[in-house]
């Protein structure tokens, strides 16, 4: 039985070893020389200081910033360690009432506001850590963001279109915002 044993064990050590230290320890050293920025994170710095990563969504409420997705996860909104889409159906009333929260928040703070409620301003994403949003709901809040910052509305527009990022290689997935970075960068902006 010792005969049997013994190399299952020794082959179960150097695997685990292998595959739980050396591997990952080598893919960590070849990501932070490659990748850099994506491998701390992608954080985004304001005054030397990290304010967030481009990767998670934050939590804008103030109607002089940009608001992002909804966020599915908590018990804090886009809580980083609770990822991972509601799990509600279409047909779920939490689902409905939440969108319906959103659109209430979104036409109170915009009073204006008339258009249709795109579905990434009422919804949260797969994950519920979004950090973008698409170039037509960005624009959809234009007026309110320059009537609160007392800006010219062509000067947030340009700020929009600064901030548009096309699709990855030119043909996958759909023209994005990072909120964040257009927040941040509403901020820097001279009156």
């Amino acid at each position: 039985m010792r005969q049997i044993f013994r190399p299952a064990i020794g082959l179960f050590i150097a695997l685990s070893i292998l595959t739980g230290l050396i591997y990952p320890l080598l893919m960590t050293g070849i990501a932070q020389v490659l990748f850099p920025q994506q491998a701390g994170g992608s954080l985004v710095e304001r005054d030397g200081k990290p304010v967030g990563s481009r990767l998670i969504g934050q939590n804008f409420s103030d109607p002089k910033y940009f608001w992002g997705r909804l966020s599915a996860t908590s018990p804090m909104p886009y809580n980083g360690a609770g990822s991972g889409g509601s799990n509600l159906a279409a047909t779920n009333p939490a689902l409905l009432d939440q969108a319906k929260g959103r659109i209430d928040a979104l036409r109170a703070a915009d009073r204006g506001w008339t258009a249709a409620v795109p579905a990434d301003l009422a919804t949260a994403s797969g994950s519920g850590l979004d950090p973008d949003i698409r170039p037509q709901s960005a624009l959809l809040q234009v007026a309110r963001v320059a009537r609160s910052r007392g800006v010219d509305e062509a000067r947030v527009r340009a700020l929009v279109a600064d901030h548009t990022k096309g699709p990855l290689l030119g043909v996958i997935g759909e023209p994005r915002i990072n909120v964040l970075e257009l927040n941040l960068a509403l901020d820097a902006m001279k009156p």
